[in-house]
């Protein structure tokens, strides 16, 4: 397979380090072709996160790649990541392919199970390369990682079958920026050395003049450009491939509405809470244990990977005893997927489908109990809120499990005009397994009103992420060496021709 085949391009970013930068600069690669009227697509060929996104072929995908197909203006498609890793704990995780989740493997069982994993990654780059004309591929964590080096699909392994050339990419800020660089091409062999055509630094601050003699002397030594030296951004919008931003918009003033989400073991689309994040009027805290949780006007149970596992934590941390004593004092109290399963009277999992078989007793704050099954409800979603039809919601169901009982006569929404959610007797207990509840900005302001939060503002996500792709892809422009890079490219292309 060649990536020039029919004038298609694939170019590939590496990185000398998880979070050096790949999925930011690919989704700045797409926009900028796109800008230039290139029909681009992004492709990671596997993710591991917890942060995913449903795609219009029904199917999931890490959420990064979600952002990137917007910076090409597509909607995400399953092709776009056909090998997802979802980690049910340190040594096991659920494997998705091409959007549907297939088996749950441990690392060493899944090391064997690569090659199926390669066919599939291979089937869904041959259906791109037949769409689009140029492919901007994201590896994943480092190349240089050894003990996975056997049986790579993800990083060289993928570009020596593709035989595309790769950019790699490494973050200045960590530290060590040269040697991170130098050691990485170190570690890889001759022909996957051949492959990168140029170096891009990430995130670097200060004088660009105190940087050139490093720069100067990594040209020397590797024989390869630096095709640039991006700069740290302070303030910009994309949502997250997977870390929790614990720390994002800590310097919000304390006499705002306060927010305490549960920082569960195993969270999963943490993502749902940008919009509160970004949000002027409210501040929001990721707890991890009751001693560091602060009085909340508002706290959220937020989704999980492993629900009746976070549930366990939960009733082991006192977190049960902080929630009931919160709702006592007249506190509001939401549940998000997960969370939402853990506001009923219990959670059975009778086939082990995110672990061990068995029954656990929920919070009995909702009358519900939900049934784990295999097959995962996938579905893109819109309606209203059940306490005014005209305010508009929209998001999507990733989750396995179906709920029943008393408190569904009281719902939260319809979507699909189909009542979905639960709301308490009291009206102070509010659960749902919609994703992105928050991020229509009428739906968000309502729900905060709900919760005691009188606010008149919202904020639109959408225009938030349009504004951070745009911003990245400015930045990108002031700063890259796009002739040099075309001309890098026309020397790999003309030496594997």
């Amino acid at each position: 397979m060649h990536p020039t085949i029919n004038n298609i391009q694939t170019l590939m970013v590496q990185g000398t380090t998880s979070d050096a930068g790949k999925s930011t600069l690919v989704t700045a690669l797409c926009r900028y072709y796109h800008r230039r009227g290139i029909k681009v697509a992004p492709f990671k060929p596997q993710n591991m996160a917890l942060n995913s996104a449903v795609t219009v072929d029904g199917g999931e995908i890490g959420r990064a790649q979600a952002v990137q197909a917007a910076a090409c203006c597509l909607d995400p498609h399953t092709d776009m990541n056909p090998v997802l890793l979802k980690p049910n704990s340190d040594k096991t995780a659920q494997i998705i392919i091409h959007g549907r989740a297939t088996e749950n493997l441990s690392a060493k069982k899944y090391h064997h199970y690569k090659k199926i994993a390669m066919q599939a990654v291979l089937d869904s780059y041959a259906r791109l390369t037949e769409e689009y004309k140029m492919i901007i591929v994201e590896g994943a964590g480092s190349p240089a990682e050894i003990n996975l080096r056997e049986g790579d699909i993800a990083n060289m392994g993928f570009a020596e079958v593709v035989d595309c050339p790769v950019i790699l990419i490494a973050d200045i800020d960590k530290g060590g920026v040269f040697a991170h660089i130098v050691g990485t091409l170190e570690l890889l062999s001759e022909t996957e050395q051949k492959r990168i055509i140029g170096f891009v630094i990430n995130r670097f601050r200060g004088d660009i003049a105190l940087l050139q003699p490093g720069i100067d002397w990594l040209v020397q030594r590797t024989g390869k450009p630096v095709l640039a030296v991006l700069p740290y951004l302070h303030h910009f919008y994309l949502d997250a491939e997977d870390a929790v931003a614990i720390d994002k918009y800590k310097n919000k003033t304390r006499d705002k509405f306060k927010i305490a989400v549960l920082l569960f073991p195993r969270i999963s689309n943490h993502t749902d809470f940008d919009p509160l994040l970004l949000h002027p009027d409210v501040t929001v805290q990721f707890v991890k244990s009751p001693s560091d949780y602060e009085a909340a006007d508002l706290i959220i149970l937020p989704g999980s990977k492993s629900v009746r596992d976070d549930l366990q934590w939960l009733i082991e941390t006192g977190w049960n005893e902080v929630i009931n004593k919160h709702l006592r004092y007249g506190g509001r109290l939401i549940g998000l997927c997960g969370g939402y399963q853990m506001l009923g009277k219990a959670i059975h999992d009778p086939e082990g489908i995110e672990g061990r078989s068995g029954s656990s007793v929920g919070l009995k704050l909702l009358e519900i109990e939900t049934i784990l099954n295999k097959e995962k409800h996938l579905n893109k979603v819109t309606g209203y809120l059940s306490s005014n039809i005209e305010i508009p919601v929209a998001g999507y169901e990733i989750h396995a499990g179906i709920t029943q009982g008393q408190s569904l006569k009281n719902p939260v929404m319809f979507l699909n005009n189909k009542p979905e959610g639960a709301y308490s007797d009291d009206k102070l207990i509010m659960g749902t397994y919609l994703h992105g509840v928050f991020d229509k900005p009428q739906a968000c302001q309502a729900i905060l009103n709900w919760a005691g939060c009188h606010t008149q503002q919202a904020i639109n996500l959408d225009q938030e992420r349009e504004a951070g792709i745009n911003l990245l892809t400015d930045t990108l422009e002031g700063n890259f060496d796009f002739n040099l890079l075309q001309e890098t490219l026309r020397l790999f292309y003309n030496k594997s021709s």
